[in-house]
């Protein structure tokens, strides 16, 4: 009985050291993702000055009823038609999931931005952006982008401008407007673990789900119209 227990907390221990290891990696590779980026994270202001941006890229959010963006979509689309309006780039590339017939995305970002009067052809849908690495890793390698402006909330954004940075972009972040939504703790959670997948992710380059044919940003973002 007295192995037993022995035994049962030598496991315990072993455990306890490996997550606490664990948390201390992670949180380390937090700190060092966050400074990289910190001079590449910058006002609408400081975009504006940025000269030759290819684009604007929006990452993908939740949708309702394949119609309508959520909250927080709706926020990253109000500030990259924003920053298209003060002609920081000429085109805008709406980064999504759209893997389903009965799921989509980018369909709804676009429509959202040719209804606010931005032109269909400055509008490309990255139909594959299923995940940060992979929009990031796709409009690199599809699209051919080589300066971008990425728009998301500011706890995504960190990652989002880190994951291009690896891409070899010369990559900017502009916040959507602070606002802190309902499960914001749990999405602070889950970005910490993403940091530290992606960290590895980048290093061993992976290829995304889907690269498929590629796309000229000097060409008409209705190539990418499926409907």
């Amino acid at each position: 009985m007295k192995k037993s227990k022995s035994i049962m907390m030598k496991v315990f221990k072993t455990i306890f050291i490996v997550g606490v290891v664990g948390l201390l990696l992670l949180l380390g590779i937090n700190v060092y993702v966050r400074g990289t980026v910190k001079e590449r994270i910058v006002s609408i202001e400081e975009a504006e000055s940025l000269s030759d941006v290819d684009c604007i890229i929006v990452l993908g959010a939740s949708v309702n009823n394949n119609e309508y963006p959520s909250p927080m979509l709706e926020d990253r689309l109000k500030r990259g038609i924003e920053l298209y309006y003060k002609e920081c780039a000429p085109k805008i590339i709406m980064s999504g999931d759209h893997g389903g017939l009965y799921y989509d995305e980018v369909n709804v970002m676009k429509n959202y931005a040719i209804n606010n009067g931005v032109p269909s052809e400055d509008v490309f849908m990255d139909h594959a952006g299923f995940s940060t690495y992979e929009s990031m890793y796709r409009a690199k390698e599809v699209f051919g982008a080589d300066k971008v402006i990425v728009v998301t909330q500011g706890y995504h954004l960190d990652r989002a401008v880190f994951i291009g940075k690896k891409m070899g972009l010369d990559v900017y972040g502009v916040s959507a407007e602070d606002i802190r939504y309902g499960g914001q703790f749990a999405r602070d959670v889950r970005e910490f673990l993403a940091i530290g997948k992606d960290f590895f992710t980048t290093l061993l380059n992976t290829e995304p789900t889907f690269l498929g044919d590629n796309y000229d940003l000097s060409g008409s973002g209705d190539v990418t119209n499926d409907r």
